[in-house]
């Protein structure tokens, strides 16, 4: 039971500063999908389904949104559920982990309602199989009692739109991600997006910059929306405690402090790299000797740190390991192993 008289139990209250705070982060997302910028064929395809669905007065098809972090999923769900006009329920995978807290969720939406599941691919297996129904029919089975007495209770769903979101969609199951009825790939934002995305968020911030800078900080932040932005407030930070305005100079100043090179690689990454260049002779290294080598999880380095060092070329991933390219041996300026020297990171404990 809670002591009010105890100062360490005392409830903090949101300031005002963390309300303006909370209120800037939700006005960086658009609104619309004429607001959003980038992924112009998704979005077209995107309209159609929702101009379509409000022309024939129903429901939405079912909508699954793959791709890597950062990129707009959660800011499209929202934008399906106010060009419908129809209320949004949110949710993720990892908090669904029984058949019995999907069907509490979905007992309860009204008429149309829009409901979105994040890491969707993280829900638990008798959950999914529930979902397989429910999206096709509007209908799940509930079991009442135990063994041989156990009987199944139909329960009528209202119609609803479900909106997946995935940044690995080769872990759906086959059924589950056929019963979407849209499924959208989102890419990497080119640089000319991202700095149309950091023109809307500096308006937003008040933050007299230059076009110079923001096309800086749009080569550093790994074509992310996401990372664009964070990297964008902290060169206000920076440009509000030194002074001289967010020019080159506050940008190179942050992301210097907040060790983003121009590459936009990070402290993780660069470690990642100089380890199978340094300790490795640059690979082949296994990706479980790789991240033991850095002190992080084997998952972190595989889902996190590779995907962007393999997009823009210093590593590859071999049948033996990863191999850094001769790109990464240039931009850390070594010398890789002389031809014949046996590498030291020769190591084959799978991918």
């Amino acid at each position: 039971m809670i002591d009010p008289a105890d100062p360490s139990m005392a409830i903090v209250r949101p300031t005002p500063e963390s309300d303006a705070e909370l209120a800037f982060e939700g006005a960086l997302r658009p609104k619309s999908l004429a607001e959003f910028v980038g992924q112009a064929k998704v979005r077209a395809q995107l309209q159609l389904l929702l101009q379509a669905a409000t022309l024939q007065n129903r429901t939405p098809d079912h909508i699954l949104l793959a791709g890597p972090p950062g990129l707009g999923k959660t800011t499209l769900a929202m934008i399906v559920a106010e060009e419908s006009g129809r209320p949004l329920r949110m949710s993720s995978g990892p908090a669904i982990q029984h058949a019995g807290d999907l069907a509490a969720v979905l007992s309860s939406l009204v008429p149309g309602e829009i409901l979105f599941i994040d890491e969707i691919h993280r829900m638990a297996r008798p959950a999914e199989e529930m979902l397989y129904l429910a999206m096709e029919d509007f209908r799940i089975d509930i079991m009442v009692g135990k063994g041989a007495g156990a009987t199944s209770i139909p329960l009528d769903l209202a119609p609803f739109t479900l909106v997946g979101a995935t940044t690995r969609s080769g872990l759906l199951p086959n059924p589950l991600r056929d019963r979407f009825g849209f499924t959208a790939h989102l890419e990497f934002y080119a640089e000319s997006e991202l700095e149309q995305v950091l023109v809307r968020a500096a308006a937003l911030l008040d933050l007299p910059i230059d076009r110079s800078a923001l096309a800086e900080i749009a080569g550093r932040c790994r074509g992310t929306p996401r990372i664009a932005n964070r990297l964008l407030r902290r060169v206000r930070d920076y440009a509000l405690v030194y002074g001289g305005g967010a020019g080159l100079g506050a940008v190179h100043g942050a992301l210097d402090l907040y060790d983003v090179d121009e590459l936009g690689l990070d402290r993780l990454d660069r470690e990642v790299m100089t380890t199978i260049l340094t300790r490795f002779d640059g690979g082949p290294v296994g990706l479980s000797t790789l991240a033991v080598s850095v002190g992080e999880e084997a998952e972190t380095v595989e889902s996190v740190v590779e995907p962007f060092l393999v997009r823009i070329g210093l590593l590859t991933r071999t049948p033996r390991g990863r191999v850094a390219t001769r790109l990464a041996w240039k931009h850390f300026g070594l010398q890789s192993a002389a031809p014949g020297t046996v590498s030291l990171g020769l190591d084959i404990d799978g991918l």
